[in-house]
């Protein structure tokens, strides 16, 4: 036999069997001829009103109004049944109307119908037991007020027990489903995080690779026009700079490679001021233009931030090289300790030429530009482009930074 369909998903649908049990156990009941205290009985009002009650269960409102009526139209029915019909075992009927109002009511509505059916039970017990006290067969009355009070305690310690047990395994589910919903927002966030990182790990890696193949080509470019300028006129000097524009493609080659692998230190192993120095030595060398250099950082940086700013200095002197048509460079890299917060400081790049520039707000911004603006962001620095034409372009970038902060020193 199979669950009424409104029950098949419901936490306590196992309480249907019960159901069914105790139905059958009533009706089994009504055959049996054996009673010690037999209280007047109507046989056939039993029977039918046991079998209304029994396909009552087949069908279990839903609005509320319909619910309400549903329990009042039982509870009506077990009382004709027990005080006129005189039907054996009652109280299971009380249990099984406290099971049906499990699936229809809330767990503090079904505490209220468990409340009242406790009530109506006790009543009942008490009505037949002062209707046996009348009867002149009965004796021994102190022995059956003790049967009648232990069936008091029966039934009220089952439906005790019964709302209890309802009350535990509801709020059990309730507890699974939050757990579920929240492992679904769970699964949800953790797959937006990793398209996030997805995502900042491809511009990361299109930075890398901008700003190290980028920054080698250009040279490479510069190196073979000067190469070919000088190629009647010099040409020692322009095979010298075949060569320096062969190991730059050597150069190139290796860290494309480096860049996909994304395991490439472009430091390799210098410090951040001889770093910039190579930078400015091959920026001499590719234009002529000895730039003013200015190195004072007295403090530890991380290692995040001496890339960052070796990447802006590089991809500045790149588009100097490609775009300014300048005479003169500055690079300025300086620690600067603020007055009203001694503990603290702040890390200032600022690179300049004197070249044409160009109008930033009709201008759209390189992929270069837009990677200096990130690599500052991302460690929560302060990007400053001022340009405009045949006025030059400057850019500024300024890290703050705890001079007690050993996570700057370890990286």
């Amino acid at each position: 036999m199979r669950l009424p369909r409104h029950t098949r998903n419901h936490p306590l649908h196992f309480l249907v069997y019960l159901e069914w049990v105790l139905l059958l156990l009533v009706g089994l009941r009504e055959f049996s001829p054996i009673w010690v205290y037999q209280s007047p009985r109507v046989v056939w009002l039993n029977w039918v009103g046991l079998g209304l009650f029994t396909l009552a269960g087949w069908w279990l409102p839903q609005r509320l109004a319909g619910r309400s009526l549903y329990t009042i139209l039982q509870v009506g029915l077990i009382l004709l049944v027990s005080l006129v019909g005189g039907i054996r075992l009652f109280p299971l009927l009380f249990v099984v109307l406290v099971i049906r109002s499990s699936f229809i009511f809330k767990p503090r509505t079904c505490l209220a119908v468990t409340g009242v059916a406790l009530m109506f039970c006790v009543l009942v017990l008490l009505l037949r037991f002062q209707s046996l006290e009348l009867l002149p067969t009965v004796a021994n009355l102190p022995r059956l007020r003790r049967f009648w009070l232990g069936r008091i305690l029966v039934a009220g310690l089952t439906l005790v027990f019964l709302q209890l047990l309802m009350y535990a395994v509801v709020s059990e589910r309730q507890s699974r489903e939050k757990l579920m919903v929240a492992h679904a927002k769970l699964q949800q966030y953790a797959s937006e995080i990793e398209n996030l990182a997805t995502v900042q790990e491809r511009n990361r890696i299109a930075r890398e690779i901008h700003d190290s193949l980028g920054h080698s080509l250009t040279v490479f470019n510069l190196h073979l026009e000067a190469a070919l300028r000088l190629l009647q006129s010099n040409p020692d000097e322009a095979r010298e700079l075949l060569i320096e524009a062969k190991q730059l493609s050597s150069t190139a080659l290796r860290e494309v490679r480096e860049s996909v692998a994304t395991l490439r230190d472009p430091l390799q192993g210098r410090s951040l001021k001889g770093a910039i120095a190579l930078l400015i030595n091959d920026f001499q060398r590719s234009t002529h233009i000895s730039p003013n250099f200015h190195y004072q950082i007295d403090v530890p940086l991380s290692s995040k931030l001496e890339i960052a700013i070796y990447r802006i200095a590089q991809e500045a002197l790149t588009n100097i090289c490609k775009y300014a048509a300048a005479t003169q460079v500055d690079l300025l890299m300086q620690t600067e300790v603020l007055v009203r917060t001694p503990e603290a400081a702040t890390v200032h790049i600022l690179i300049q030429d004197n070249g044409k520039g160009f109008d930033s707000t009709q201008t759209t911004t390189g992929f270069g530009i837009q990677g200096m603006q990130e690599r500052t962001l991302a460690l929560a620095g302060k990007f400053t482009l001022t340009t405009a034409p045949g006025e030059g372009c400057r850019i500024e970038a300024v890290f703050s930074l705890s001079l007690y902060d050993s996570s700057i020193a370890g990286g």
